[in-house]
Order: C-alpha cells, then sequence, then structure tokens
C-alpha cells in the first residue's frame, strides 16, 4: 500500500500550496475596501481622457496617464508596445437634424472609419432597407449583399441613405438590471454536456443557426481558432459595405440597430479600419424611435429633410496599436510570470467605462494594492492593458504571439476582467479541470462576498483566449450582469454612471488574492493536457 501514501501525500501537499494565507487576505480586503483608488482610476480613463477607440488621440491620451499612475504606484518597467493597426480615426464635431416636416435635434452618433461632410449638406433621405448581421454567417451575408447591391447599384448618388428595415422596438418585459441568482449560479457551475468537436476549420463551412438564442450558443461553441475567424467576417463586413456606399456617390447613411431602445444608440464600425480600406461615407446610427419617425414621413410622402454635418480626424499616417505593460518583479522564481490583464480600448459613443474602463481600472488597483502593500511576490506580477480588442482581440493576440509563441515555460498563467462592471462570482475554468481544486481553495474566503462558482465552461470574446491559444492557463471571471448587455455594451449610456463602486472594489479584492496566491504557488499553474 506504499503507493495510496505517496500519492495522499502528493495531493495533500498539492493542496496544501492553494492555502489562502487570510492575513494576506485580510490585508487585501482592507486596502482594497477602505483605501480604494478604483473609481478614480475609472474616472481619468473615462470622463476625463473619454472613450478610447484604437489608433485615436483620446486612446493615447488614456495610455499616458495610465503609464504615469502605474509608474507612481512604483510599478516598474512600464511602457508601451506597439504593433500595427490601421486607420487614426475621430470625431470632432457632429450633428444630425431633422428640418422637415418639423426641426428635431436627432440623437445620432457617427460610426467609426466613416468620412467627414463637406460642411453641412442638406437633403430627402431614401430608405433602401438593407438589413443583415455577421451573427448570419458568411453565405447568407454574401446572397443578401449581393442582392442589395444589385438593386441599388447607380441610384444613390448624392443622396441620404437609410439602410434599416423601420421596426417598433420590443416593449423591455424584463429587468434590465439584475444580479445572478443561486439558482443562475447552480446552472453554470453544472458542466456542459459532451458535444463533438468540430472538423472544419474553415468557418465558411458552418451551418449557422437562425434564432437568436441558438446563434448565441454557437459562438460560445467554436473554438478560438474559428472565433478569430468570426471577427474577420464582421471586419470583412463592415469594409466591404463602406466601400460600396463610397464607390456609389451616397452623401451619408443612416442606420439603427436591434438592440436600441429608449432612445439609445449602439455605435460601432461603419466601414474597415485596416489602411487598405476605403472610409464609408459619412454614417450615422440613430434611435429606433426617431429612425422610425423619418421612415413613416417618407411612407406618408411628406418631405423629410435632414442637415448632417461631421468632421472626423483620419491622419495620413498609419496608427499603431497599443499596449501598456508594467511590472511588480518577482524574489525568488522572478524569471516566472503570473499575468493580469484587460482591454483598454472601446468603442466611441460613451465613455467606454463599462467596456471596459472597469476592468482596466479593476487591473490598475489590482497592481497598486500588492504594490502598496509590499506583499512578498516570488514570480514577477504583470499587468497587459490591451488595444484592438473590439476588432478581434488584436492587441493581446499581437502580445502573444511576440513574446509566448513557442516560449511560454516561464509564464504560470493570465487572468481576465472583461465582463461589465459587475462583481466577480465565480470564474471560468475553461474546461480545465485542474484548475478546480486551485480556485476552490482561493476563492473560499470570499464566499461571504458572493464568489461561490467555479465553472468547468468555457466563455469566450475577450482576450484570455489569446492565451489559451498557446496552452497557457487563461481566465475570465464570472460577474454579475448588471445592466451590461442590456444598456451598456457599446451604447451611448457606456459611460462612468453604470460603474458600481463596491462591485469593483470587490473585484480588486478578489483578483489581488488570487494572484498573490499564483505568484507564491510552490508549482507553477497546471497546464492542460495536450
Amino acid at each position: 500500500m506504499r503507493w495510496l501514501a505517496v500519492s495522499l501525500f502528493v495531493a495533500l501537499s498539492a493542496a496544501a500550496q492553494d492555502q489562502p494565507n487570510l492575513t494576506i487576505v485580510d490585508r487585501i480586503k482592507a486596502e482594497a475596501f477602505d483605501r480604494s483608488k478604483v473609481m478614480d482610476h475609472l474616472y481619468h480613463i473615462t470622463e476625463v481622457n473619454g472613450p478610447r477607440l484604437t489608433g485615436s488621440p483620446q486612446f493615447e491620451r488614456a495610455a499616458n496617464w495610465t503609464i504615469d499612475r502605474l509608474k507612481g504606484f512604483g510599478v516598474q518597467n512600464v511602457h508601451v508596445e506597439r504593433w500595427p493597426f490601421g486607420k487614426a480615426w475621430s470625431v470632432e464635431q457632429s450633428s444630425v437634424e431633422l428640418i422637415s416636416p418639423r426641426y428635431a435635434p436627432l440623437n445620432a452618433a457617427p460610426l467609426a472609419w466613416c468620412a467627414s461632410t463637406p460642411g453641412a449638406i442638406e437633403g430627402e433621405p431614401i430608405l433602401a432597407p438593407f438589413e443583415t448581421s455577421f451573427r448570419q454567417g458568411p453565405k447568407k451575408i454574401k446572397e443578401e449583399f449581393d442582392a442589395f447591391a444589385a438593386k441599388w447599384s447607380g441610384k444613390l448618388r448624392g443622396r441620404i441613405v437609410m439602410i434599416s428595415k423601420p421596426r417598433t422596438p420590443r416593449p423591455q418585459t424584463t429587468a434590465q438590471f439584475r444580479r445572478f441568482t443561486d439558482a443562475d449560479l447552480s446552472d453554470l457551475a453544472k458542466s456542459p454536456d459532451p458535444a463533438m468537436k468540430l472538423a472544419t476549420t474553415k468557418i465558411e463551412d458552418l451551418e449557422w443557426p437562425e434564432a437568436p438564442d441558438d446563434v448565441a450558443k454557437f459562438f460560445a461553441s467554436l473554438p478560438n481558432a474559428l472565433m478569430e475567424q468570426v471577427y474577420d467576417l464582421y471586419d470583412r463586413f463592415a469594409e466591404q459595405r463602406g466601400e460600396f456606399f463610397a464607390r456609389e456617390g451616397a452623401a451619408a447613411v443612416l442606420l439603427t440597430d436591434q438592440r436600441s431602445h429608449e432612445g439609445m444608440v449602439f455605435a460601432e464600425a461603419a466601414g474597415g479600419f485596416k489602411k487598405s480600406a476605403t472610409l464609408a461615407p459619412p454614417t450615422f446610427v440613430l434611435t429606433a424611435e426617431q429612425y422610425d419617425e423619418i421612415a413613416r414621413s417618407i411612407e406618408h410622402k411628406l418631405p423629410a429633410k435632414l442637415r448632417i454635418n461631421l468632421k472626423t480626424a483620419t491622419p495620413a499616417r498609419d496608427a499603431d496599436g497599443w499596449n501598456i505593460i508594467g511590472e511588480i518583479p518577482g524574489g525568488a522564481r522572478k524569471d516566472e510570470v503570473v499575468m493580469i490583464g484587460a482591454h483598454f480600448d472601446s468603442w466611441h459613443a460613451g465613455t467606454g467605462a463599462t467596456d471596459n474602463g472597469t476592468g482596466s481600472a479593476v487591473m490598475i488597483e489590482v497592481m497598486r494594492v500588492l504594490k502598496t502593500l509590499n506583499l512578498k511576490l516570488d514570480r514577477t506580477v504583470r499587468i497587459g492593458l490591451w488595444g484592438g480588442e473590439e476588432e478581434g482581440l488584436l492587441g493581446s493576440r499581437a502580445y502573444v504571439k511576440e513574446h509566448f509563441s513557442g516560449k511560454n515555460s516561464y509564464v504560470s498563467g493570465y487572468f481576465n476582467l472583461d465582463n461589465g462592471s459587475g462583481k466577480i462570482r465565480g470564474v471560468y475554468l475553461q474546461s480545465h479541470d485542474a484548475m478546480r481544486p486551485v480556485f476552490e481553495q482561493w476563492l473560499a474566503p470570499f464566499r461571504d462576498l458572493g464568489v461561490t462558482t467555479v465553472a468547468l465552461r468555457n466563455t469566450g470574446g475577450t482576450d484570455h483566449l489569446s492565451f489559451n491559444e498557446v496552452g497557457i492557463p487563461g481566465f475570465q471571471f464570472i460577474q454579475d450582469p448588471l445592466d451590461y448587455n442590456s444598456i451598456a455594451h457599446h451604447s451611448s449610456m457606456d459611460t462612468y454612471d453604470h460603474a458600481v463602486p463596491e462591485d469593483l472594489m470587490q473585484a480588486a479584492a478578489v483578483i489581488a488574492s488570487c494572484v498573490y496566491q499564483a505568484a507564491n504557488r510552490t508549482d507553477q499553474l497546471p497546464r492542460r493536457p495536450k
């Protein structure tokens, strides 16, 4: 029975190294709760510096402020790492007005990577509905776009073109702000049903579901390599659409968004961001209610007339993407690294507060807490705040390719935060069973703060995937949804007021504690078997 004794000793030794030091946890909580600076970080990132579209002056200003703040905390080796991006773009002036059959200023946001108007322009809009989504898959997008182009080619020069189908916004019958219930978390904790791995390596060969709920599940099932193709599909579609309207000479393009309700707008890309792409014509997203009013005016044969003025800055130089990097050097194992990160970029209609100013502010706060407490860290702790996430995880992918491709054995793990302002309720294991007992011990001191769930499930759509792709254990924390998906995500309401201070303080304490444990663990975090 000697083998049993040896096995038991190994298991107990492995468990012992993950027992949290409650004295340290108590100190971390006190610093993160009683002397928090997380909302001050968020205020400067968002309201002082504004939204942070990759390549924009606002991104660079916010990045420079963050560099100074990290240095001020004593974080070392703070620097920017650049990677090729594409077009710089920002808004300097914007207005859309209804001037007939009555006057009304319209709630409209320009979409990224569109051109300026030649001063104020006026005209009667025409309705040319074309509404599709990259969620419908490449085959259907191509079919519908080819049909639209054939119908309208040669008919749009000098026109203000309305391309969305008018629709009455759906009544909001569910709560717009919610927290996970015990039942929700219990469902998350259940292991997903086994599923055959997808045999295809091309997104074009997949059968795409039609129901919105099925589409969400479909995306969640895709491996990272196929998700990268989804991002590329979105970029190609935006570029193709923008180039068509530019080629046809449209004076401006107006649309609304299926997510729009109660006067909000959701603003993303009008055209391609790559340096080879043609700028789209001036393109705006309107609230559903105002868009429908204009469409009804056209249908009733009233002389709807608009005045549009847009001034954008698109420097001729190619823009680099920026990643912000900094370190707290380790001790006994200083050549090994524990990484934390969040994406720093945002869209531009709001101030990018919950997507992802909150994640960035929390990770800055984690570095402040660890440095202020001067905790012993055997491994080096490194922060990465990524650009280009919204265009397809570009910043983290570039960083991983530069630093870790084929040589990542010195990186123990990566922790990410990017699901809004909600408090942490647990962690997604990304199908990594060996990390279950590790996180169960690490998170135990925070059960009374709602951190109860260790889910084997995968979650996608953010930068931990770039690390998982090269075999580095990467994790995204489970967060209360709050109003992230219902109101704030990519909308004009993604602002400081939608951040919850107590939740961000809790998140900073949880992550700082996990990072401390990972940095001082005897062994690196276990790898998944290949």
